[in-house]
């Protein structure tokens, strides 16, 4: 019989830090306009759970998203743990973040976008443009995922990992935008900032007037500042100052949703 005690009592201590963290981001995707109703998905890999990750139920908005509404499911779809809901789980989630989660171990956490900004930029065929500090980011580091249509074909996966490669940031063509990280903390702060960047690319299209992007050599310079630790065997300045995954602006954005609204912890 399934238990009937709170979500908190059914799970680890690990899993339950993970739950929250991941319920937060959900919480602040909403919050910075990357939210598309009931649909997209960020995904977490239970810690010491092998194939076990945390998906949100097919049915909430994000601002709704909380540490024990998450179903944790395996890489085959099958539900290890249900919230007391009447939902299911997307079934187009599982196949995108079951795909990334089971060929990439290095990768902790899955957001996927379908924004106004991202779309626009992934119908464009110069991709993102390297013009500006963000998207230099990316520089060389952005994959392309060309569009099958709704993924909800199990057969897509193995072709989106293999574009993915060893990228933290992919474009997905006629789609959206998806980031992954070691921690949900890296894989939001690249998606905020991913998607700042199609938004002024946007923006400077939009303004109609001639270009003017960086020289190479500047580019891969700034390129090799940004870059995590595992770039390359490199580590930039983000990474030698301690703040390449994200965890200074994390602790900040935790601050700011505990201000407002704390019931993502629930």
């Amino acid at each position: 019989m399934k238990s009937l005690a709170p979500m908190r009592d059914r799970v680890t201590e690990a899993e339950w830090a993970t739950r929250v963290e991941l319920a937060a981001c959900y919480r602040l995707v909403a919050r910075y306009g990357m939210a598309d109703l009931i649909y997209n998905h960020i995904t977490a890999r239970v810690p010491g759970e092998e194939g076990h990750f945390l998906i949100n139920p097919f049915g909430f908005l994000y601002e709704e998203i909380t540490a024990s509404c998450l179903f944790k499911i395996d890489l085959d779809g099958r539900v290890v743990e249900r919230p007391d809901l009447p939902y299911e789980v997307n079934r187009a989630g599982f196949v995108i973040h079951s795909a990334v989660h089971a060929a990439r171990h290095d990768v902790d956490c899955v957001i996927h976008t379908h924004t106004r900004a991202g779309m626009a930029v992934s119908v464009m065929e110069c991709g993102l443009l390297p013009a500006t500090q963000g998207a230099l980011r990316f520089h060389d580091r952005l994959a392309y995922h060309d569009f099958e249509g709704p993924a909800v074909d199990e057969g897509e996966r193995e072709r989106l990992v293999s574009d993915l490669g060893s990228c933290d940031a992919m474009v997905l063509r006629n789609h959206g935008l998806l980031t992954c990280g070691r921690s949900v903390a890296e894989a939001f702060l690249l998606m905020n900032r991913l998607e700042m960047a199609c938004r002024v690319q946007i923006d400077f299209m939009g303004a109609n007037t001639p270009l003017r992007l960086p020289t190479p050599d500047v580019m891969t310079k700034t390129a090799r500042v940004l870059a995590p630790p595992t770039f390359s065997g490199r580590q930039g300045t983000e990474a030698s100052l301690g703040n390449w995954n994200g965890q200074r602006e994390w602790s900040a954005l935790l601050r700011q949703l505990e201000r407002t609204d704390s019931s993502y912890q629930l």
